[in-house]
């Protein structure tokens, strides 16, 4: 099973509607390490580590539909574990 780090920056309505707390629920879900951030630009900064599917299907729930507030845009970049995380929390 490989291990990936995604990183994704989603816009849209993301801030003050409960989406870090919905993103940590679903990656804790899926068996995913990392944390959720608010950016200074508006957006929320995603980053997870673990199985390649798992990080798949979070990617997919933040593009989908049934996320809190209003997602416009996701921009993901994946890269190598650095396997430095544990547990899924909100910054």
């Amino acid at each position: 099973m490989t291990e990936v780090r995604l990183t994704a920056w989603v816009r849209g309505k993301v801030q003050g509607v409960g989406f870090r707390w919905w993103t940590r629920a679903r990656a804790l879900e899926l068996g995913l390490a990392g944390w959720a951030r608010n950016t200074d630009d508006g957006r929320v900064e995603v980053v997870a580590e673990g199985p390649e599917k798992a990080a798949g299907e979070l990617l997919e729930l933040l593009r989908g539909g049934g996320t809190p507030g209003r997602v416009d845009t996701v921009v993901e970049r994946w890269s190598e574990a650095r396997e430095n995380l544990s547990g899924f929390v909100e910054r």
